[in-house]
Formats: C-alpha cells, sequence, structure tokens
C-alpha cells in the first residue's frame, strides 16, 4: 500500500466504503461501482458532510452527472463526473441519466413549461448547464427531463468558445460565493473553470488542481495567463489587469495586477506563485 492515500477531494473513499476503482489503492471494507444519476435541480450543493449546514465545496449544475456510491437519509455521496470532485449532494437532486447533446451558452436561461415565454418557468439555470435534447420546434428545445428552452440560448456540446477571457468577462459583476459555480455566485477557481470548460480545455475543480495540471511556467505575464496564489487564482485580462472572482470585491472583477498582488499580500495572501500560459 501507498504511504500517502490519495487526495480525498478527487478520490471517492472513506473508512467505510470506497469506489471499486480505488481497490488496490486504499483500505476499506467495502469497494461499490456506483451508480450515475444526472442533476434535474437548477443547481445542487456539493458538501464536506452530509449535513445542511457543512461546508460547500462545490456544486452542480443542471443536466451534470454524479456517480453516486451510497445514499443515506437523504444524501448521495459520490464523485461528479464533469471534474472528479466528491462530496455529499441532497439524494433528491437527481433524476435518471439521459444523453446530453448541449450546453447553456447564456449566462442565464430559463427552462419553460411550454413553447412560449409567457408560460411559467419551471427554472432558471445557468451557463455551462448541460442539457439533454430530445427535439426543436418554433425555437425552443424540448428537453428529455420535461420543459423547454429557447433554443438561440444552448450551444451543442463541441462549439466551443474561442477565448476564456471573453466568457470570464461576462461574469463580471457576478457575486463571489464559496464554492459557487453558477453564474449568481462563484469563486475563482470555478471562474477558470468555467471560462477553460467553455473554451474546449479540460480543467480541474480548485486552484491548487490548477496551477498542478494547467498550462507552463512563465515568469512573463501577458493576455491570457493565469496566475496563482496559494488558494487563489485569476486571469491576466491585458497589459497589468488581473481578471479574478474575490472576495476583496465580492465578485467578479477587474483592477491592475500590480496593486491586486500588493492587496494579496498584505492581507496575508503571499506572494504570487506561478504565472502559467496555456
Amino acid at each position: 500500500m501507498p504511504s500517502q492515500k490519495p487526495d480525498p477531494r478527487l478520490n471517492p473513499w472513506r473508512d467505510d466504503l470506497a469506489a471499486a476503482h480505488l481497490r488496490g489503492e486504499v483500505d476499506a471494507p467495502k469497494f461499490v461501482d456506483g451508480v450515475v444519476k444526472q442533476v434535474s435541480s437548477p443547481v445542487a450543493t456539493l458538501r464536506r458532510s452530509p449535513a445542511d449546514g457543512a461546508m460547500q465545496d462545490s456544486q452542480l449544475l443542471y443536466g451534470e452527472t454524479f456517480r453516486i456510491f451510497e445514499t443515506k437519509n437523504g444524501w448521495a455521496w459520490g464523485q461528479a463526473e464533469a471534474d472528479d470532485y466528491v462530496g455529499y449532494v441532497p439524494e433528491n437532486a437527481f433524476a435518471a441519466p439521459q444523453d446530453v447533446t448541449h450546453r447553456l451558452a447564456a449566462q442565464r436561461s430559463f427552462i419553460y413549461r411550454d413553447r412560449d415565454i409567457k408560460s411559467r418557468p419551471l427554472m432558471a439555470i445557468s451557463f455551462g448547464a448541460r442539457l439533454s435534447v430530445v427535439g426543436q420546434e418554433d425555437g425552443f428545445a424540448e428537453l428529455a427531463h420535461g420543459g423547454f428552452l429557447y433554443a438561440p440560448h444552448m450551444a451543442a456540446l463541441d462549439d466551443y468558445e474561442p477565448d476564456p477571457i471573453a466568457v470570464a468577462r461576462r461574469f463580471i459583476g457576478a457575486p463571489y460565493f464559496w464554492g459557487g459555480r453558477e453564474a449568481t455566485g462563484l469563486d475563482c477557481s470555478a471562474l477558470v473553470q468555467a471560462a477553460l470548460v467553455a473554451c474546449g480545455f479540460a480543467c480541474p475543480r480548485d486552484s491548487d488542481m490548477q496551477q498542478a495540471a494547467l498550462g507552463q511556467i512563465t515568469d512573463k505575464p501577458a493576455y491570457g495567463d493565469l496566475v496563482f496564489w496559494k488558494g487563489h487564482v485569476g486571469f491576466i485580462a491585458g497589459d497589468n489587469v488581473l481578471l479574478h472572482a474575490n472576495a476583496h470585491h465580492m465578485a467578479v472583477a477587474e483592477e491592475p495586477f500590480d496593486e491586486a498582488c500588493a492587496r494579496i499580500q498584505a492581507a496575508g495572501g503571499g506572494a504570487v506563485t506561478a504565472i502559467k500560459r496555456l
């Protein structure tokens, strides 16, 4: 057995239960394959433990899939298939999985009861939501889990955006929200993840994972580069311009890069740990 267990954020194991693919890597009395479900609520909170007041580590967007290894007392413990994040999600957030065909390209959109913008909205969903479209008619897409979406608000899964900075700028003014991934509130690494995934890049969830996995080190920041601090990440969005979701502004904001560096260091966040180019 290895001396260090795998990162529990990305590897579904507990002292009493683990995913079958971890057999031989971790000790557990029971290993299970899990069952894949699909998020049918607008967004689902992924928590560190099975309690309403537990830390929110991330969120699952509408239409994303989640492999469930255990359900107990109204909570599903499992792993997000989009970015491998592990945690507890309310069991009632899921439905049977359907084939995903499109993604939401608008920042927000409604799923309506009928093919009519005046009909009752069933829910509002956020940029990046995964859509299972079973038909299109009169400018609306019919969804497998029920309801109708204004079709111009969606894009094919492989219809990638050309510029992550342009995508990230659409979130300017959105509130900073720890663990958030939706257009109504998100954190620093979720902004980076949303922008890069929309442009066809695979991107892990947390900033330390992103620093380890993405790009090549550079010492001369340029447009599109990622800048990392301990526990924080942002984009270089121009000459001496930093674009990031941050707790200082409590929002997604642009500001002078040199001023942000000085403020972060003065507040105890340390110096920049890496600048990486994709």
